[in-house]
């Protein structure tokens, strides 16, 4: 049985998205389908849109998602229809180096659905991340799904599929941020404020957020940092010193992701501090630093994918915390669309005006 939905298609780059009929198959050995509820606008779907990931198209978008499981294929055990699940796109192996050492968050084989979605005309589907979550039906691996309290609001706990996990796991588990720690946060759009998040949340209590942005500084505030940094106003690495007793911050994370944010953030923090890179360069960035410095300042010079996150086991201890009222996902929502808004949602994106877009089917 081939199922016909409506889904987001990006069908070359830069153009505006359509939406199309999609045919999803049933589910074969190791897939799951889901019937999808809410999908976060991302900014990697917009960097699949603009061709800035591969020249793969057409793009099935959307990869932030909940939904609910409407079909599984042989040999699945992980999920049964009828769960509640958010996706994910680290479907781990359990057989690679990283998951045989017991470091499953780095696993360096993991997996996606092996049918194929398609449009109407028989045209092959690039599902974004491997997910696709812009549509009333996916195919997913069985692994991407990640089962989570059904009580949840659906929008909120989605966005743990990938941006809002990405900043909170750069914070908790890439930087290490412990109680009592000074941290600083350069870039403060959803995956930045995540972090500072989660920077409060591990216990930091000097939370620094930096921005050119006075909104976007007004919601760091609000989601857990102490103190704003205006860099276009002052220069960060001197106001984060000066915040930091004159040392630097423990952690300073980088989530913008430019030659010029990391420099700032490898001098911002203090010796033997950490440094960590959550935002997403370009395929043209260059970084050059004295590497007298990088030998002379010690510490700890870290990329985070994905907030070194392992679904199974962050995505249900995030959403007691939210539950318990300790972490407001809630905030990170800041509207609810339709499924035919994305591309306004994108527009809204790149101009700062939202923490997050969610599409709800």
């Amino acid at each position: 049985m081939v199922h016909k939905v409506k889904g987001v298609v990006a069908r070359s780059k830069g153009a505006p998205v359509t939406l199309e009929t999609i045919l999803v198959p049933e589910p074969g050995p190791g897939e799951a389908l889901v019937d999808i509820l809410t999908s976060g606008v991302c900014h990697t779907d917009l960097h699949y849109k603009l061709g800035g990931i591969s020249d793969d198209f057409p793009f099935l978008l959307g990869h932030e998602a909940t939904g609910v499981v409407s079909a599984v294929g042989p040999d699945v055990t992980n999920v049964v229809p009828g769960d509640r699940v958010v996706l994910n796109w680290r479907a781990v192996c359990g057989n690679c180096r990283a998951c045989n050492r017991g470091e499953a968050q780095y696993c360096f084989n993991t997996h996606n659905a092996t049918q194929k979605m398609t449009l109407e005309d028989g045209t092959e589907l690039s599902a974004a991340l491997g997910i696709g979550a812009f549509v009333e039906k996916t195919l997913v691996a069985a692994g991407q799904c990640t089962k989570v309290d059904p009580d949840a609001d659906a929008a909120a706990i989605g966005l743990l599929g990938c941006g809002v996990m990405a900043g909170l796991g750069a914070a908790i588990n890439t930087g290490g941020v412990k109680r009592g720690d000074s941290v600083a946060v350069i870039g403060c759009g959803g995956v930045g404020v995540a972090a500072i998040a989660g920077a409060a949340l591990a216990g930091a209590t000097t939370v620094i957020a930096v921005d050119i942005d006075p909104k976007k500084l007004d919601r760091a505030l609000e989601l857990g940092a102490t103190h704003a940094v205006d860099s276009s106003a002052s220069d960060p690495v001197e106001k984060i010193r000066e915040l930091t007793g004159g040392f630097g911050a423990d952690v300073v994370i980088d989530a913008v992701g430019r030659p010029e944010t990391y420099k700032q953030a490898f001098y911002a923090r203090d010796l033997a501090g950490t440094v960590v890179l959550v935002g997403v360069p370009t395929p043209d960035m260059t970084l050059e630093l004295p590497l007298l410095d990088v030998f002379g300042r010690g510490g700890s010079l870290k990329s985070s994918w994905y907030g070194d996150c392992l679904p199974s086991r962050d995505f249900p201890m995030l959403i007691s915390l939210y539950k318990q009222g300790k972490l407001d996902l809630d905030a990170f929502v800041t509207e609810r669309i339709t499924i035919d808004q994305v591309e306004e949602a994108f527009d809204k994106m790149h101009a700062g005006a939202v923490l997050r877009s969610v599409v709800e089917l």
